[in-house]
């Protein structure tokens, strides 16, 4: 039996949630680490339910953090089985969420950070109807072999539009990480964006969290203004 994922919520600002925003985090942390970019984004997404799940395994590092899988760095298909098993996990997660706000797929999006990018395209990909939009910051695309598998359409027939936005200074998973995913999602029709942060590390600077927002706004048809300086 999976186990059941818990984590930070915040409700929407409107008072009647439209939409829902899944933030997926990183490898020894914990969902409590990105709650707080809901209410960032708040003002853009008045409509949407944010909520953090933590992962389902205390880190294999120590330190009181969480991981969606275990790593090694020693093995070279650990990610691949990891995003496999840890699948349907998060799957009946998103399916629970849903239900919950009488929401559909195409109410959902699903914004990772680190690991929890790996897991966001893994499963945002492979969802029986299409997310209105995955973004990830910080991660990879794993597997990029197997995107013959990725069968999430909306009701037009499309697949769901990513954003990945990476630093350039990244020492964890270096921006080469970006160019290949992007490149790989490119070939197998996927429609990516990318957004670089100059200067920044393993993180999430202001302008990547903005071009997040303004992201999932457009694909969630929210119409937003943006103020003169």
């Amino acid at each position: 039996m999976a186990p059941t994922l818990s984590g930070p919520r915040l409700p929407a600002r409107s008072g009647k949630a439209k939409q829902l925003v899944v933030f997926l985090h990183g490898y020894g942390a914990s969902g409590d680490d990105l709650i707080d970019i809901g209410r960032q984004w708040q003002g853009l997404l008045p409509d949407a339910a944010f909520v953090a799940p933590h992962a389902p395994e205390p880190c294999g590092m120590g330190g009181g953090g969480r991981q969606w899988f275990a790593l090694t760095f020693r093995d070279a298909d650990e990610r691949w089985r990891g995003v496999t098993q840890a699948r349907p996990t998060l799957d009946a997660f998103l399916n629970a969420e849903l239900a919950k706000q009488n929401l559909t797929d195409a109410d959902l999006c699903l914004v990772g950070f680190s690991q929890g990018t790996m897991m966001a395209l893994h499963t945002g990909l492979r969802r029986n109807i299409a997310p209105a939009a995955i973004v990830g910051y910080s991660g990879q695309l794993v597997g990029p072999e197997h995107l013959s598998e990725a069968k999430a359409r909306n009701s037009k027939g499309a697949p769901p539009p990513v954003l990945l936005v990476h630093g350039d200074m990244d020492e964890v998973l270096t921006v080469d990480n970006l160019f290949l995913s992007a490149d790989a999602l490119g070939k197998a029709d996927i429609p990516c964006e990318w957004h670089l942060s100059l200067g920044i590390g393993h993180g999430i600077d202001q302008g990547g969290l903005v071009h997040g927002g303004l992201f999932i706004a457009q694909r969630f048809g929210v119409k937003v203004q943006l103020k003169a300086r």
